[in-house]
């Protein structure tokens, strides 16, 4: 059977879990906005400081001009006003501090207009430190750039540049950098995804190639293995192609040890046909003979009872024959004789003829009010329901109750056959349906309550043919068991055509 393809559940809080180009693009996208991040923290800190720098240099222009000592005072200090100096730019702050109070001072509007110090600018200005440099501070008319330097007259002049243009100048920084990065992020993403995918491609063929050959029923029949890497992905020049050509190598490896075990099965086959085929005539034979000399010889007791004993050997000889050669044929995929069969009917007769051989056990049918009809095989089926009862009646005391039950359930025929005896060992239970499996209890010569053994001279072969018939049908025999039931249960599909061919191995 192909076996089933199982994925692990992919979480996003599980990274491990993640498609391989899934973790690839977002490893070059981190990296990417890592890079932007440092490149846009570089570029933004140089702009400041040569923004500052010059600033700087403004604000000291603006001071050397307020502070002209080729320009005599006019009444005095009190009566000199700094922002009176040529060149000074709108915005401008000027003060002149006379004996710890502001003598005079203001922000320039415009050439003709001044506006005046809050009382906040006031005490911000008297708290400066007069070393000549600057610092930013926060006014009533924004942030401004200030230096305060003492004159030679005495007096410290305090001279201010607004910071918006350098702040403005920034913020169009940032937001241009921010959606050329975001642009060239979403560019790159996208790109990346598609040369990523293009790049994955080959081993996404290996992954497939992979997942064909797991799905191929690989452990019974011919297998043709025709499954390969294209040769664009095996090109061992490359580290992908290197693996493609391995696989292919492999595969072909594979295919080798499959048509020598196929070679093999079909020997040993062939060979268990023909032995089981020569050897129902000798064992015919032998089993006539014996016949013969019971009836015209005059043996002693011992005589007869090994007599008996031959004709009784020759009997369980004959009938492990016959399941081989049954077997065998059931493996080479000899076409099924189909026809309607009346399952309900085969299982009624069944029952009684178990019923004549095994009185001691309670037999029970279980049947529907309709007939269940299937599209089989007579003989091998009737061979089924034998072998099932016959199985429940050897490994099952007398008292035994067998319940045989009918039904129609899903599309297919469905047989039940329920024994309330000891079980099956629960380490047997999976290898119930093996070719020649006794249970350790058997081998010992104690019949276990259900399952295969050794008791009334059974060959392990039963359960194995019930499987192969089933397969050859298109059917299903599963067994469950434990203390006090167990049951096989026999599903055959109805309406249609059983596969014809088919090669089941047990």
């Amino acid at each position: 059977m192909p076996r089933e393809i199982t994925h692990p559940g992919r979480s996003w809080l599980k990274p491990a879990t993640w498609h391989l180009r899934t973790r690839l693009i977002l490893l070059a996208m981190t990296l990417l906005v890592a890079i932007c991040g440092a490149v846009g923290l570089f570029s933004y800190a140089s702009m400041d400081s040569f923004l500052t720098r010059q600033l700087d240099e403004q604000l000291s222009q603006a001071a050397n001009r307020s502070n002209d000592p080729g320009r005599p005072p006019q009444g005095g200090f009190n009566g000199r006003d700094p922002l009176d100096a040529r060149g000074q730019s709108v915005g401008t702050l000027n003060a002149r501090i006379v004996n710890g109070q502001i003598n005079i001072g203001g922000y320039l509007d415009s050439d003709t207009t001044r506006s005046a110090l809050s009382s906040e600018d006031k005490q911000t200005l008297l708290a400066l430190t007069r070393n000549g440099n600057p610092v930013d501070r926060p006014l009533s008319n924004g942030d401004y750039r200030i230096v305060a330097v003492e004159t030679g007259f005495g007096d410290v002049l305090v001279t201010g540049l607004p910071l918006a243009g350098k702040e403005s100048t920034l913020a169009s920084l940032v937001w241009t950098f921010v959606f050329v990065s975001l642009g060239g992020l979403v560019l790159i993403g996208l790109a990346g995804t598609v040369l990523i995918r293009r790049t994955m491609q080959p081993l996404e063929q290996l992954s497939e190639v992979a997942t064909k050959v797991a799905r191929l029923p690989l452990d019974a029949g011919e297998v043709a293995l025709a499954v390969r890497v294209p040769p664009s992905t095996a090109n061992p020049g490359t580290e992908v192609g290197s693996v493609g050509h391995a696989l292919n190598l492999m595969l072909d490896n594979v295919a080798s040890a499959l048509e020598a075990r196929q070679r093999s099965e079909t020997k040993v086959r062939q060979f268990v046909a023909d032995a089981s085929h020569e050897l129902r005539t000798p064992l015919t034979a032998i089993r006539g003979y014996t016949e013969l000399m019971r009836m015209t010889e005059d043996f002693t007791p011992d005589g007869r009872k090994s007599l008996a004993r031959v004709q009784s050997q020759s009997e369980r000889m004959t009938t492990l024959v016959e399941d081989l050669l049954l077997l065998a044929r059931l493996d080479e995929g000899q076409p099924l004789k189909l026809s309607e069969v009346d399952l309900t009917q085969l299982v009624i007769e069944a029952v009684s003829d178990e019923k004549v051989i095994a009185p001691g056990h309670n037999w029970r049918l279980e049947l529907p009010d309709e007939p269940v009809s299937v599209n089989g095989d007579a003989a091998q089926l009737r061979q089924v329901l034998v072998n099932l009862l016959s199985n429940a009646r050897k490994h099952t005391a007398p008292g035994t109750t067998v319940v045989t039950s009918v039904e129609k359930s899903a599309g297919s025929a469905v047989v039940t056959v329920t024994d309330d005896g000891g079980g099956i060992p629960p380490e047997f239970v999976d290898h119930v349906f093996a070719r020649f499996a006794r249970a350790d209890a058997a081998r010992k010569g104690t019949a276990p309550a259900s399952g295969v053994g050794a008791a009334e001279g059974t060959s392990g072969l039963g359960l194995s043919i019930v499987q192969s018939i089933a397969e050859a049908h298109g059917g299903t025999v599963d067994v469950a068991s434990r203390p006090g039931r167990t049951a096989f249960v026999l599903r055959l599909p109805m309406g249609v055509t059983a596969p014809q061919g088919n090669a089941p191995t047990s």
